[in-house]
């Protein structure tokens, strides 16, 4: 059953986020990382300078390299505070994404209420990689990431979540419940899946090239992004500090939501859902 926020709840949360943000932004400094921001969080600062008023994450991203530096370093120096997920640490986490999550805490949304990890309070890290200026390449990159992507969840979650009903939402369901009772069946490897993926999303890591992506959200072309668009970074307003966006973020949210300023209606406001929510000793006054 999905759960809406109350005020304060949301409003906390949010608080606790912004913390860990500014934590991320402290090892970005210090190491030199390139890092932006996108989608929600950079619908966020255009229209509101800071969280939708109903939204319960942060999105950043850094370019391969840099990715794989923070990870390291968030290891080396927030070990004690902070935990890493992803597919490459814990082969039940079923996306190619990282989550940096704030130990003691614990969020579990409705979509992976059912995977076999510890979950806590986060920031959202996406990985952008190098892709082909080759149209066909392009696509062939795009197509494989995407696919083994899904692949993925589908490995990991016995049910993932697809909204709506009726009956083709219902078939849509019991043909992922079959595709998983399949993948186990036949003992496919979750870290043998991801490594696909990653293989693909990575396999123009070492060229250069004039586009970014990253290539495993619901549509694979959504976050393609020209270098020259995305450098250099500007700076916007979020909630009481600045951060990094690609220089024409208004190019990039029209690929996704051609119409981003404006707000949606109520039914269309859609969050994380939570299922297990527990702010430990960050939620004291």
């Amino acid at each position: 059953m999905f759960k809406e926020y109350d005020d304060s709840t949301l409003k906390t949360l949010q608080g606790i986020e912004l913390g860990i943000l500014k934590d991320f932004l402290y090892l970005c400094s210090k190491y030199e990382l390139t890092y932006f921001s996108f989608a929600g969080t950079a619908i966020g600062a255009l229209r509101h300078r800071g969280f939708i008023p109903w939204d319960d994450d942060i999105d950043v991203c850094l370019p391969r390299k840099d990715y794989e530096k923070f990870i390291r370093v968030a290891r080396e120096e927030f070990g004690e505070k902070y935990t890493v997920m992803n597919a490459e640490y814990d082969e039940n986490y079923p996306l190619t994404t990282t989550r940096w999550m704030l130990k003691g805490t614990r969020f579990r949304e409705e979509a992976l209420r059912d995977i076999d990890c510890e979950l806590g309070i986060f920031l959202d890290i996406y990985p952008f990689d190098n892709v082909s200026d080759d149209d066909k390449e392009y696509r062939k990159q795009a197509r494989d990431a995407w696919f083994w992507s899904k692949i993925l969840i589908l490995r990991c979650m016995p049910k993932p979540v697809i909204l709506g009903t009726g009956f083709k939402v219902a078939a849509e369901r019991a043909v992922c419940r079959a595709a998983h009772l399949f993948l186990k069946f036949f003992g496919f490897s979750r870290k043998k899946i991801y490594q696909k993926c990653k293989a693909a999303m990575t396999r123009y890591q070492d060229r250069e090239t004039g586009r970014l992506s990253y290539l495993c959200d619901t549509d694979r072309f959504w976050n393609t992004i020209e270098k020259t668009d995305l450098y250099p970074l500007r700076q916007e307003p979020f909630e009481d500090i600045k951060l990094n966006f690609p220089n024409h973020i208004e190019k990039m949210l029209s690929q996704m939501h051609p119409d981003f300023m404006t707000l949606p209606p109520v039914e269309k406001r859609k969050n994380h859902y939570p299922y297990q929510l527990d702010f430990g000793e960050y939620g004291r006054e």
